[in-house]
Order: structure tokens, then sequence, then C-alpha cells
């Protein structure tokens, strides 16, 4: 991808968009890989990075919802896993199989999710996995040497996917740019157009690092900014009433020592009667999540001591060797865009995950919900909505059988992996540099040539677009982020032809905000 392309396209006056997207996370991408599969103009605005808020900050986890099946969200189940199947096809170097071990300590529990892991596979027919199966206590032991053995029965061994969510964004707004999409990110949509009849015809939009501004014109325009949906409708209507209620997830990472390389844990019923889930990713382990009403929305939302105090405790109950604050090497924090509840005495997860699309009298549609398993259906959802707001019928949808950027099924299994098909031209710009084969930690497996590749291929701008989403150190250990300023800011300046002003001030942001990523003990 090629930003200043990329806008030479946007700015085109005699381009009349059938689809422009306001919002580059998980819902907006969907939205704008369906509309693109059916030969539509589709035209991507992000006003940050791609995947900057709540879809870098997911738990990794390519799932059917097991725990929407005993809420008797059967719908939501079947619909997830047959877009769990497709994920793990259409990006198999970013989605790959994992393994659950939920423990048992009744005889009870292991009748009951026996009981409906079974109905759980059988609801994923051809798109299943593998199936669960019930292990012995010794077995249990042996896969997660950890884990508390008083009153210990055995487990269920269970399969869902697991992926990485910024790199899937990223390689899915690259498979769009090929399709012939124009996608964009630090753009910010500042005003809707409205043409004599009061219907939404374009977007008024602020190129966040020149500060210049351009109109574009749209046959429809579709918000799916996630937790901000509500700031688009107020654009759209000041009088608007609320939709959106922030639910905040946070997640602990650390050594994967405390579990196991291998094996995943669910926790199926905590305290507050959510499931938390221990989950091996990168050579570190990801523990959460959380579930905390918030009054703001913001990009890097404000981490609650009582949130951590929550996984701690939680994970204590389960683990011999219990992880302390001490042991945290990064805490991340996402934003859910929950349906606001009709009463305050609803509660978070008993809010529905389904997505819900909502035409409003200018026809602006909004995308709000779902997860990020689910993406490239509420994408196209959104896209059946075209011919109600334009009198035009697309194209039918090819979404679900389209492979992602980097696709391939070669694996040499390492880190490198993830590149896909791209690994070979990774390795031609190490060739004619071998510099770049140098890593940029001794503990991780990050390149030179990665940060390189990064701006050249991946639309990388800012320190945090290579260090939180094209690598995932910031996510991985806050502390070894902030190591990696130099030589990364160094490069970047390099292929950005910046100066020392610049690095100077991106090493300075960054540092500031690896800071909120760190846990002081």
């Amino acid at each position: 991808m090629n930003r200043k392309e990329n806008i030479k396209k946007a700015i085109d006056k005699e381009i009349l968009w059938d689809i422009v997207v306001i919002g580059g996370g998980s819902s907006g991408l969907g939205v704008a890989l369906d509309g693109l599969s059916r030969g539509l103009k589709v035209l991507l605005l992000e006003k940050a990075d791609f995947a900057k808020g709540t879809s870098s900050r997911s738990t990794k986890l390519i799932h059917g919802g097991f725990r929407y099946l005993a809420q008797g969200d059967i719908l939501l189940v079947l619909e997830a896993l047959k877009e769990r199947g497709r994920i793990l096809k259409n990006a198999p170097h970013l989605a790959h199989n994992q393994s659950f071990i939920i423990p048992v300590y009744s005889l009870f529990d292991r009748m009951k999710y026996t009981i409906g892991l079974k109905i759980y596979d059988l609801m994923a027919g051809s798109l299943s996995i593998e199936k669960s199966q019930f292990i012995s206590k010794k077995a249990i032991i042996q896969r997660l040497p950890n884990i508390r053995q008083d009153k210990l029965k055995g487990g269920i061994i269970y399969y869902d996917g697991q992926f990485d969510d910024a790199r899937l964004a990223l390689n899915v707004a690259q498979t769009c740019n090929e399709l012939g999409g124009v996608m964009l990110n630090y753009m910010k949509v500042t005003h809707l157009n409205k043409n004599s009849k009061g219907k939404i015809d374009g977007v008024h939009v602020k190129d966040q690092f020149s500060t210049k501004a351009f109109e574009v014109k749209a046959k429809m325009v579709v918000n799916a900014t996630g937790v901000f949906a509500d700031k688009i409708l107020k654009m759209d209507n000041p009088g608007t009433p609320k939709m959106i209620q922030p639910s905040q997830g946070i997640h602990l990472v650390m050594d994967s020592s405390f579990l196991s390389h291998k094996d995943a844990l669910m926790i199926p019923k905590t305290s507050d009667g959510r499931v938390l889930f221990a989950i091996p990713w990168y050579n570190k382990l990801v523990v959460g999540t959380t579930d905390t009403l918030r009054k703001k929305t913001k990009m890097e939302s404000d981490i609650l001591q009582k949130e951590i105090d929550f996984i701690l405790k939680t994970a204590e109950k389960y683990l011999i060797k219990a992880p302390t604050r001490k042991d945290v090497l990064s805490v991340y924090a996402g934003l859910r865009p929950l349906a606001a509840p009709k009463n305050e005495d609803e509660k978070t997860r008993e809010i529905s995950r389904s997505h819900k699309i909502i035409v409003s009298k200018s026809n602006l549609v909004t995308l709000t919900g779902g997860k990020w398993t689910t993406f490239r259906k509420m994408g196209e959802d959104t896209v059946d909505y075209y011919k109600q707001i334009t009198g035009e019928t697309p194209g039918k949808s090819k979404s679900a059988k389209q492979h992602i950027f980097g696709y391939s099924l070669t694996k040499k299994h390492d880190y490198m992996d993830i590149y896909g098909s791209e690994r070979k031209n990774l390795n031609k710009l190490i060739a004619k540099d071998p510099e770049l084969s140098e890593k940029l930690h001794p503990d991780f497996p990050y390149i030179k040539a990665e940060v390189t590749w990064a701006v050249r291929t991946g639309m990388a701008f800012k320190l945090e677009d290579v260090l939180a989403r094209r690598i995932r150190v910031l996510f991985l250990d806050a502390r070894v982020a902030i190591s990696m300023i130099p030589e990364t800011a160094r490069i970047m300046a390099k292929e950005l032809a910046k100066d020392q002003s610049w690095i100077d001030k991106e090493s300075a942001e960054f540092k500031k905000l690896a800071q909120k990523y760190i846990i002081e003990d």
C-alpha cells in the first residue's frame, strides 16, 4: 500500500465512490472487503492507524463463543463457528488451531462442560477443528504442570482458533488495496455532506499529517467506528440519543512459564460470572479479560487497579505459582462497543455481542457490535443495505472465499511465518542489505528489515504503528519496546526522510505511551 498514491485517488473529484467507510478497525475492514468483493468502488478512511483501537486489543481468539451457548445465543454461535472456519482457511499464515483446557473439579462440571462442548463441536459441522474430549488428572498435570491439583478431577480439552489481530487488520487492508480499494490511515472525517433532500452524499476529510482538507462524493457512507460511533451519529444528527455503552476489557501479559507454551487455559466461570482465558501468544501468556463499564471513549483507555487485581486473584485460584504485579510484562485495554443498556441494572455480559446495523433518515449506515471472528459477515450484512440506500443492486458477495493478503500454506514453523507469501520479499530485502537481518532486541525475533518493510509496504508512519501493531512488542513487553525506540526510530526516519527533531518527538511520544502499558510494583 502506498499512502501518497491512495491520496491522489481519494481526492480525484471525478470519482463517485460507491461506498465510503469511516473506520479502519475490524468492522470497517469487513465492510470494505465485502464491498470490493462485489465489484464496488470503496474508500476507507481511518483517523488514526488501522486497528489502533479495540481491534488490536482483543484476546487473540477466533472463536465461536462457547459461553454464548450457555446464554442461549445459538444463532450467534453458529455464525461465529462458520466464520471461524473461514478465517482459518483464508488466512492460514495468521490464524491457527489452539487447544484449550477447562479444569474440572466436580463430576457435575465434567458432565456439564462435556455435553456443552460436544454440542459446540456439532454446531461447527464441516468447519469443525478437532473433537473435544475429557482427559485425566494425570494428563492435565502433564500438559499444565502449574495447575492447582486440589480436588482436580481432570479436564476437558477443546479447540478454537488463535490469531494476531492487528496483523490481520493490516493484511485485510492490503487485500482491499489489491482488490482496487483505496485505504487511508490518519484521515479524519470532520463533516458529513448532504444534498438538498437531506441525504448524505459524501464526507469532508482532513489529513492528520498535512492538515490539508478535501471532500469526497459517495453513494453510501458507513459509520464503522466502533466505540466512537456515537460521535459520527451526532455529526449526522446532534439530537441522536446515545447508542454505545463502552465496556472495558484488559489483558495482562506475562512469561509463558506460568502455564504452558502450547495449551491455553479456559476458566468457565469467574467470580463475576465471566470466563477468563490464559493463552500462549508469541511465546508469552495473555491473561484476560474484564468487563467494566466506562463513561468515556478514548483510544488509550485508563486501566483500573481493580481490573488488574481481579485477573491476578482469579489466576491465583488456579495456578500453583501465581503471577504477581511484578511478573506483568505488559497490560493493555480495549473498549467493546456494546449497545447501550435499556436499564441500569443490565449487566454487560448479558448484552448481546451480535452486530447491529442502523440506517438513519439521512441514509447514514451505522454498524455496531460484533467481534473479530465475525468481521467478514458483519461487512456482508452491511453491504446488503447498498440496494436500499442507492437503488442499485450490487454483485454477489465473494468475501467468504477471499484469500487474505499473504496467504500461504507453506510454513517453517517460526515467527516469520506470519508474513506468509511476503516472506520471500523480506528475504530479498535482506539479501540487498544484510544488516537488516539483525535483531532489534536479543530476546525477541524482530529484525530491522521488518521496520523497513512496515514503512515501505504497510503504511506505518509513527513509532507506535511499528512497535505496537506491525510488530507486537508493545503488547508483549512494554519495557523491551522502550529499549527498541532508538534503532526503530533511526530506521523509520531514514525511510520517511525525517530529521532528528522527528526522531526526538516520536521517541518522546512513544515512551510516554509505553509507560501506560507498564504496571508499577
